[in-house]
């Protein structure tokens, strides 16, 4: 063999060396990413629970927060406003000054009530003595029966006139004592309608007094679900200026007559927790009445995937992610859920928001709050060099 044969033979075998040992970096390599593949990091604000809920298709209530307690203070005499003393928002307590009126005219017919009392008294007084005498000169045979009766009805007369008069006299004093305009139970001071200077007549709205400690959900529901109705009833709703926090309560009035207008029905919801609920009146708020019959496992919307006329979504079982396949039933647009018909359990986690690109079968971690990847896939290492 000559040299040249050698040195070719030699470079041959040493490329396909090389070319093996570079064929085999790649398989090792994959093996390698498999083996470290990161799991994805789960956070309890990654995951929700499947529920029950009677509220799908449940009869809806919409009205309002309303105190049971409140007053509408108006005017019981023509006067002029001279003080107010509370203003909107401010705390009162039972017997509090809220409003002067200018008792000055009040007054005056209270002195002049008070002198004809006085005179209505001593006319009396007076008659009454001269009934006495003319009884005991009757009785000695010097008057006749006539004065005596003559006596007795000058004394009766004034004796009614005394009544009338302590009775104007009380009336009087009522009217002196309602230009003081008061809080009539521990509360708030919700809406002031006068300003000191104003002239008001006997009638006109002053201000309104309610107990926050009294709310409640005045609502109305369709006369055509009356039947569905029932005290003690949970009811579930939703108040606008609190989110999507979600407050209870039980059916504790159905009023006996629809409304000739609209053809609802007024209805009226206590609070579970009274400590709970909102400190202003007029809230809008909306809600269901559960009801037992209707029970039904949900999820928010946002938990389920959809892939043409399939729909799944993402279960933690264990320290792994499964793609699950599930039917969807009746959808709930004021609540964003939809009825989970069959694939799932009561109580089963799955991901709140699934994004990214999930496996099935993908290894998972739970990790502390705030330390989860919000339903997406946890970014594997970066690769060693």
């Amino acid at each position: 063999m000559t040299r040249a044969t050698l040195t070719l033979t030699a470079l041959t075998l040493a490329l396909l060396l090389t070319a093996c040992g570079k064929g085999g970096k790649p398989d090792e390599a994959k093996g390698s990413a498999t083996k470290s593949a990161a799991p994805l990091l789960l956070a309890p604000e990654d995951l929700r629970q499947v529920g029950q809920s009677g509220l799908i298709g449940a009869p809806v209530i919409t009205g309002a927060i309303q105190p049971a307690r409140r007053a509408d203070l108006r005017a019981e005499v023509a006067a002029v406003v001279l003080q107010v003393a509370k203003d909107n928002g401010e705390r009162v307590r039972a017997g509090d000054l809220i409003i002067r009126l200018d008792p000055t005219s009040i007054r005056d017919g209270l002195t002049s009530a008070e002198e004809a009392l006085r005179a209505a008294q001593q006319s009396f007084e007076q008659t009454e003595r001269v009934l006495t005498r003319q009884r005991t000169l009757n009785q000695q045979g010097m008057i006749s029966m006539q004065g005596l009766e003559d006596a007795e009805v000058r004394r009766n007369s004034a004796q009614s006139e005394l009544a009338a008069a302590k009775a104007r006299a009380v009336t009087a004093r009522q009217q002196v004592s309602r230009t003081e305009v008061r809080a009539p139970f521990d509360g708030v001071v919700s809406e002031r309608k006068i300003s000191v200077g104003d002239t008001v007549q006997i009638g006109r709205e002053l201000i309104k007094v309610i107990d926050p400690a009294s709310m409640r959900f005045e609502g109305q529901v369709s006369a055509d679900r009356l039947g569905e109705l029932r005290l003690g009833q949970p009811v579930s709703f939703r108040i606008n200026g609190f989110g999507d926090a979600e407050f209870r309560g039980k059916l504790a009035r159905i009023d006996a007559a629809a409304n000739a207008t609209t053809r609802q029905v007024e209805v009226i919801a206590e609070f579970n927790d009274r400590a709970k609920a909102p400190q202003v009146s007029g809230l809008y708020a909306e809600g269901r009445v559960e009801s037992a019959e209707r029970k039904a496992l949900v999820l928010p919307e946002g938990s389920v995937q959809r892939q043409g006329d399939a729909a799944f979504v993402w279960k933690v079982a264990g320290n792994q992610l499964k793609k699950v396949p599930v039917m969807l039933g009746e959808r709930d647009d004021r609540r964003g859920e939809i009825v989970i018909a069959s694939g799932l359990a009561l109580g089963d986690e799955v991901l709140r928001a699934p994004t990214g690109n999930l496996v099935d079968g993908a290894p998972a971690q739970r990790v502390a709050a705030g330390a989860g990847a919000a339903s997406a896939v946890a970014p594997a290492p970066a690769a060693s060099k």
